[in-house]
């Protein structure tokens, strides 16, 4: 069964940093990626990466986030700088399966605020 735990959401002031972990199990994983809601949006892309590590970034986070990975624990990290008010959301982390499959997490809310 393949599933996927975060960790590391939190309350941060403005300017500040958090990092976010995903851990998956039950499979291969080939692209995982971290999403984020905020209320009354729809979920959106933040940042995925290839087992190969090839990486993607919405714009709003590139030079700011840095998505990294560890094959052999099957875990994925988002380390996330100069956080703005505007990154309040739930963060999700999404596994997809190398043998087919996608698996989400239940999410981790951040918070950024003064």
């Amino acid at each position: 069964q393949m599933q996927v735990v975060e960790s590391g959401g939190g309350l941060v002031q403005p300017g500040g940093s958090l990092r976010l972990s995903c851990a998956a199990s039950g499979s291969i994983f080939a692209t995982m990626g971290w999403y984020r809601q905020a209320p009354g949006k729809e979920r959106a892309l933040v940042a995925t990466i290839t087992r190969g590590g090839s990486t993607n970034y919405a714009d709003s986070v590139k030079g700011r986030f840095t998505i990294s990975r560890d094959n052999a624990k099957n875990t994925i990290y988002l380390q996330m700088n100069s956080l703005k008010p505007e990154d309040t959301a739930v963060y999700y982390c999404k596994a997809d399966s190398a043998m087919g499959g996608v698996v989400w997490g239940q999410g981790t809310q951040v918070t950024v605020s003064s």
